[in-house]
């Protein structure tokens, strides 16, 4: 075997950390590592038009795999392409290595051709984030960046030269074991010890829970089930602790509904498990608050606490579950069931009834009827904007499926990237993409990256020829709707001269019957959906000044809206509380 250069190194590194593939455009000074790709077993190079795209993806086969991931993009502005959907793996805590490919070495600080400075561009979006500026460096920086990626949860960048990734590399260099996965973190006794204190002497108890639930559903419902206490989750923890919960009360925040919000409110004490939730004009300000967390910086952060917890929401609950009393009144519970099935019978049917005669498409049909057909461990990936208020709503979690959104970071165009990093771990499984018509038109280009490598993605298109958020958004601030309207094609027809199948709806008895053809179909797949613009309404009750900005509410509904399965759920959930 010859001699290795800094590139090939570079890629050996990544693949015995277990990255599979490396999404990303070529480039000049990034060709070296593309073709060490090439010539390496074990990994690939995974073309896409846009290295957005490049770094939602690799952000979205993290959050399926639990693995890292690997994006890249060359010199300047090919690079600088990668950081919105850094910032969202970023803040999805989802392990992505990033390489920056840069300038000639030699050039550097003196304003070549595309100069940029990517160690200082990538420090906010990153734990770590260092340029290679011999080849001495490697394989240390790039296992450093590894490490704080995995280990922290987030992105690692590499800058790193195209003349030096052509280097030999060196003949001595330090290689040493790489740390490929966390562990868990219990919290030390004494905070236990507080913590059952605590939930011992609470009369009424609240679970609050986020995507720091994740694999603890079993040990939620025991700890609930011991103390008597309704579980409400915020948008990213529905996927993980909605199903099977015979004490679920709902979601809290902007898109939230049913009984959460009262939950949160009424209870003695309210424990945040896993949960960095931002909006803390939802949290109450006079119960005691507790919350557990395996990030020590999240801790109080939002509200004030009276514990802070700092540990893995499952070992925690194991520990408390072992110690904590049995508590026998249930009247707090049984009330916040109650309220929670109230409420959602006065709105699950408020734009699903006389759908089949209703034209433009009401969009909660679509998401009901999507719910109700697509495969059980299908992955749903959701832009944001209604989009999330359609996934909040309708789609029905169960303990397989996935629901992957730029639910932290917020950006627009996530959900086609997204899809394609999800349909490249698993071609077998079933993967939704729910788009707008503004996000899916922005990052447009690469529904052709699905078409290249016959990704059986189904796009379904949200088309309601408007940015229905930001229209709402002003809505609720007193403003005229303004630079909100979009002039949209015929996407069907575009999906087809791609490729794709393409079929596209105007009448709702068309919908069944299209997405019925797109999921058996064998490739990637668009149904545009034309949709009401005008679906979503502010209940009258709600005053403009409570949800200026539609970023501050100190209401317990900001949405009024079908629920979907949802109210199934609640009923089904009151069979547990006793008759008068």
């Amino acid at each position: 075997m010859g001699k290795q250069n800094v590139a090939e190194q570079f890629v050996d590194i990544l693949v015995r950390a277990g990255v599979r593939r490396m999404y990303g455009v070529v480039g000049d000074s990034l060709n070296p590592v593309v073709d060490a790709i090439r010539r390496t077993d074990g990994i690939e190079w995974i073309q896409v038009r846009h290295e957005e795209t490049a770094a939602f993806a690799a952000g979205a086969e993290a959050q399926i795999t639990g693995r890292l991931a690997a994006c890249a993009g060359s010199c300047g502005p090919g690079n600088l392409h990668l950081i919105n959907g850094l910032y969202d793996a970023h803040r999805s805590m989802a392990p992505v290595l990033a390489l920056a490919s840069h300038i000639p070495s030699g050039e550097i600080g003196l304003g070549y051709f595309q100069e940029t400075h990517p160690d200082r561009l990538f420090t906010e979006c990153s734990h770590y984030c260092e340029l290679i500026s011999n080849p001495q460096q490697m394989p240390r920086v790039l296992q450093s960046a590894i490490q704080h990626a995995i280990g922290r949860s987030g992105v690692g960048v590499v800058a790193l030269p195209g003349d030096i990734a052509s280097l030999p590399a060196p003949e001595k260099s330090v290689e040493h074991a790489l740390v490929t996965a966390r562990p868990t973190v219990r919290p030390g006794d004494g905070e236990i010890e507080k913590l059952v204190r605590l939930i011992d002497e609470a009369d009424k108890v609240t679970l609050f829970c986020g995507s720091g639930a994740a694999g603890a559903h079993a040990e939620v419902m025991e700890f609930a089930g011991r103390v008597k206490a309704p579980v409400g989750h915020a948008l990213r923890g529905k996927e993980w602790i909605q199903y099977d919960n015979p004490y679920d009360v709902g979601m809290s925040g902007l898109l939230g509904y049913g009984a959460a919000y009262e939950a949160t409110h009424e209870c003695d004490l309210l424990i945040l498990l896993g949960t960095d939730f931002p909006y803390n004009a939802f949290l109450p300000d006079d119960v005691k608050i507790v919350q557990v967390d395996i990030r020590p910086e999240h801790l109080g952060r939002r509200s004030q606490l009276d514990l802070a917890v700092w540990g893995d929401a499952r070992e925690t609950l194991r520990a408390l579950n072992a110690r904590v009393k049995v508590k026998t009144d249930r009247r707090f519970l049984d009330r916040m069931l109650k309220k929670h099935a109230d409420a959602l019978e006065g709105v699950v049917k408020a734009y699903t009834r006389k759908v089949e005669k209703h034209t433009p498409i009401h969009p909660e049909y679509v998401a009901a009827v999507l719910d109700e057909l697509a495969d059980d461990d299908a992955v749903f990936t959701v832009d944001t904007g209604m989009c999330n208020v359609w996934a909040a709503r309708y789609l029905s979690p169960n303990g397989k499926r996935r629901i992957i959104g730029s639910f932290s970071h917020g950006s627009m165009a996530n959900a086609l990237p997204q899809a394609i990093g999800a349909q490249f771990t698993d071609r077998a499984r079933q993967v939704v993409s729910m788009s707008g018509d503004g996000g899916f038109s922005m990052l447009m280009g690469d529904f052709l990256t699905l078409v290249q490598y016959d990704l059986p993605v189904k796009v379904v298109l949200f088309n309601n020829s408007s940015l229905g958020m930001v229209e709402l958004e002003m809505l609720v601030s007193g403003l005229p709707s303004y630079g909100t309207t979009n002039r949209n094609p015929d996407f069907a027809a575009i999906a087809r001269a791609a490729g794709a199948f393409g079929i596209r709806v105007e009448k709702p008895k068309q919908l069944a019957g299209a997405l019925r053809d797109a999921f058996r179909h064998e490739g990637p797949a668009l149904v545009d959906v034309v949709t009401d613009p005008n679906a979503l309404s502010i209940p009258p009750r709600i005053s403009a000044e409570m949800v200026t900005g539609f970023a501050l509410s100190a209401s317990k509904i900001v949405l009024d809206g079908g629920v979907g399965r949802m109210l199934q759920m609640a009923r089904s959930n009151l069979r547990n509380v006793p008759r008068p």
